[in-house]
């Protein structure tokens, strides 16, 4: 017990250092970046640099300055900003109050989304129904991230329609467009999860033996509720961080003064103190939403959790699932084929011109051509994602051969949004395609080095293996010639079902300006570059959202059709 606890309490304390220590970190001059924070123009001379040493202390060195602020922390002071100079956390706490007012009503439009989805299953298992529907509408919301929703819901609700305004946060109507955006993923993968849990309660043999006995259908209602949500919580808690690095890039589409949309302009500015402040409260939320739904799972189950027995999960056919990934990569490779040919970089057209036969996607704001910079985007962010996979894996092996020594990094890094994330890693390295790659693989080894932990428990209960000892070979031959042979397979497959998703999360680091700068050509970044001219031009973001939703489908889809075939 005392490994596991040792193991958090460092995981919590090298994440304290890490943001206390980034001004130094980065290898960049503290006092420069402080000037060209302050004032981008003004000459880096050796007298004005000394000058800001002198000011704020920073000749006393990197230890003394964490301490000072970590003790300012517990005063309640977190700084003052580098541009404004004045405290960060009034601020901050403010813009927080806004993000945590969007995630609760997200999270209620996510969970009546749940609800809807799951109605059917929950009244055909009381009809006696155990077979659950396929889900094709779950599937299709939660294959589009919150960024790319935002974009859609901006085009069609605010920009077509006229219904909502699409910028701000002054009243009820500046709420709805991006509580959609936000919960409609989220509700989707609920909903999914609960018909899972549902038809996979309403199959249990207890069941048949109430409706037997002549038991109301209302009691038999609450039972399989009671027996269902409680293995749905954990979900939830995850949905919650989920929620915490989404809000970011919202914030950013609908200009809304919220703590993700703060601390990712305190990065893009080089405002180290107000990112320490932001980054840490987007932390504390994405670890306190865990820790809630992993109490309120403890308080409805506690001790015993251990001794319930597993449902038999329900047989679905998985030939659909892979019909619509199949079509999904096939309109991938037209698209690529069809434009890597192309020229995505000299500014040969009109600019914003209209989409035309010679020009199937139109021109963007610089007159290049959007087929080409989509296509030369898929290769740039297919090769990088898959190298960020392949580390992942291999990091995912390393840590999940010793889960109780690494269990507090472990939950640290599934903890941690990608965006979040992204903002400590760029405040180091600055935003390139390098850093967002790092920033990914971060996060994305976690769920491999979970999946090589069971599969290493289960791989040692093994009769061969437990024999080997007998046979006189030792601890490191067993692992290099037995075990690891045996985690490749399926940890591999699992890598590579992981890859669109990866693609995605660099997407989405791209989109908000931590990835890639220009005049490169990759998915988040051309999105991103066609958003100021939606009015004028939606085709500047029809495209690359069109590319988008087409990975998204297929990483879904793959993800919900090996999971199927697992259960």
């Amino acid at each position: 017990m005392l490994l596991p606890l040792f193991s958090r309490l460092f995981a919590l304390l090298a994440m304290i250092l890490l943001i206390g220590l980034m001004p130094w970190i980065s290898g960049r001059d503290p006092a420069l970046s402080l000037l060209r924070a302050r004032s981008s123009e003004q000459e880096a001379t050796p007298e004005a640099l000394n000058a800001i040493r002198q000011r704020f202390g920073l000749d006393d060195g990197p230890l003394m300055l964490l301490g000072r602020w970590f003790a300012g922390l517990l005063r309640g002071d977190a700084g003052n900003s580098w541009i404004s100079g004045r405290p960060v956390l009034e601020g901050m706490l403010q813009a927080a109050g806004v993000s945590l007012a969007l995630m609760a009503c997200a999270l209620t439009v996510a969970l009546l989304v749940a609800l809807l989805l799951a109605l059917p299953t929950l009244w055909r298992g009381l009809c006696g129904h155990r077979h659950r529907p396929a889900g094709v509408l779950a599937v299709a919301l939660t294959s589009l991230p919150e960024f790319l929703l935002a974009a859609l819901l901006l085009i069609v609700g605010a920009v077509w329609l006229r219904w909502f305004p699409p910028y701000g946060w002054q009243s009820l109507q500046h709420v709805v467009l991006p509580a959609l955006a936000l919960g409609l993923p989220a509700g989707g993968l609920l909903g999914l999860l609960f018909s899972d849990g549902l038809a996979a309660t309403f199959s249990e043999r207890w069941l048949i033996t109430w409706s037997l006995a002549g038991i109301s259908r209302r009691q038999r209602l609450l039972a399989v509720l009671r027996r269902t949500l409680p293995a749905l919580l954990p979900q939830i808690g995850l949905v919650l961080v989920g929620l915490t690095g989404g809000a970011i890039a919202v914030e950013k589409v609908f200009a809304i003064p919220g703590l993700g949309r703060a601390t990712l302009g305190a990065a893009i500015a080089q405002d180290l103190p107000a990112l320490q402040c932001g980054i840490l409260i987007l932390l504390v939320i994405a670890f306190s939403a865990g820790f809630l739904a992993q109490g309120a799972h403890y308080l409805l189950l506690g001790r015993i959790a251990a001794s319930l027995p597993n449902s038999p999960q329900p047989q679905h056919s998985v030939r659909g699932s892979y019909l619509v990934a199949a079509l999904a990569a096939l309109l991938l490779c037209l698209l690529v084929f069809s434009g890597v040919i192309r020229d995505p970089f000299s500014s040969l057209h009109m600019r914003l011109q209209p989409p035309s036969l010679a020009l199937p996607f139109g021109a963007d704001a610089t007159g290049r051509d959007i087929l080409a910079r989509v296509a030369q985007g898929a290769v740039n962010t297919s090769l990088l994602a898959l190298g960020v996979s392949f580390a992942s894996l291999l990091l995912g092996i390393l840590f999940g051969l010793m889960p109780r020594l690494m269990c507090g990094v472990i939950e640290l890094a599934n903890a941690t949004p990608p965006v979040v994330a992204g903002l400590l890693v760029i405040a180091i390295t600055g935003p390139s395609a390098y850093g967002a790659a790092c920033a990914v693989m971060l996060v994305s080894w976690a769920p491999l080095a979970a999946h090589c932990a069971s599969l290493l428990t289960e791989a040692r209960t093994q009769p061969y293996i437990r024999m080997l000892p007998v046979l006189g070979i030792g601890p490191l031959r067993t692992l290099t010639h037995y075990l690891l042979p045996a985690l490749m397979g399926p940890l591999l497959r699992h890598a590579m079902l992981r890859l669109p998703g990866i693609a995605l999360a660099l997407a989405a680091l791209g989109f908000l300006g931590l990835g890639p700068q220009p005049p490169s050509a990759e998915w988040g970044l051309v999105l991103a570059e066609g958003m100021p001219y939606i009015e004028r031009a939606p085709w500047g973001v029809v495209t690359p959202v069109a590319a988008l939703v087409l990975l998204a489908v297929l990483a879904v889809t793959l993800a919900n059709a090996a999971g199927r075939r697992r259960g």
